[in-house]
Formats: C-alpha cells, structure tokens, sequence
C-alpha cells in the first residue's frame, strides 16, 4: 500500500528539470560567453588600434559578455547562465596554478613571490612577468573576465522577472 501511494505522490509531483539539460544548457552558455570573447579579440587584431590599455580590454571583455547575455537572456530565460562565471573562477585557478610552477629567472619574474608572480602575469602590475610570454592577461584574466560578465548580464535579466 506504501508503495503504491509513494508511486501516485512521484508521478504527480513536478518533475525536475533533466539534469542533462542544465549540463548541456551550461556548456552552451559558457561556448557562447567564450565565443563572445574571441570575436572581440577577433575584432581588436583586426582593427588592431595602438595603445590600448590593459585596463580597457578588461572591461570590454568583461562587458561584451555582459550585454550578449543580458539579451540572450531576455529572449532565453535559463538559470544556468547565471552560474558560468564558476568556470571563469576555475579557468583562472587553473591558469594560477600553472604560473605559479613556472620557474623563474633573468627576464622571467626572477626572485618573485607567489602573489608578485601571479599579479605581474595576469595584470601586468607593476610590470609584465615576462612569464607565458607575457600573454597572462590574454591566457588567464580576460576569458575569465569574459565568464563572469555573462553571468552578470544574465543574473541582471533572471532577478527582473520572477520564476513563473
């Protein structure tokens, strides 16, 4: 008798969504917060203007994203954009971990600490590390940069409007 009255309580409870959907839904948002990031890239090569801070590229890589999902978000409400920016926070520990085994020497960060070597190589303060190239803030902290702004931009659409 339990189990029959258990059976009848699952099939008229509202079923979650497929946990498979929020996976692929969460991947897709996360391509597209990254594909926004590489047309803006794309877009500076190709205009390629001289002396553009640092500084400026953080912030457009922070709020191109932001606009591109605050209107995919507008026509496709989805909880799950608003959680990619846990991929930008695992990408730039990833990247961290990486510098911080680098070794070091003349032109390379030489006699660094560890939060010299990771501020020189992803925000080039006070000056490039000369670690990765100098290609920190490209590698590391604009496509995190990137991830975190389209959360922002979908967060800012999904608190609007209440669940329906």
């Amino acid at each position: 008798m339990e189990i029959l009255l258990l059976h009848t309580e699952l099939k008229n409870a509202k079923a979650p969504p497929a946990l498979a959907q929020q996976a692929v839904s969460f991947f897709l948002h996360s391509l597209l917060a990254l594909a926004t990031w590489m047309a803006l890239m794309l877009l500076g090569y190709a205009v390629n203007p001289a002396g553009v801070p640092q500084w400026a590229i953080l912030l457009l890589s922070t709020a191109v994203p932001l606009a591109v999902a605050y209107i995919v978000a507008r026509i496709h409400r989805s909880q799950m954009a608003t959680a990619v920016w846990l991929v930008g926070i695992i990408w730039l520990m990833i990247v961290g971990l990486y510098i911080l085994d680098l070794p070091t020497g003349p032109s390379q960060c030489f006699q660094c600490g560890a939060a010299e070597k990771l501020s020189r190589s992803f925000f080039s303060l006070p000056s490039p590390s000369g670690l990765m190239d100098d290609d920190g803030p490209f590698i590391g902290t604009w496509p995190a940069a990137a991830l975190v702004g389209y959360s922002i931009g979908a967060w800012l659409v999904i608190r609007k409007r209440p669940s329906e």
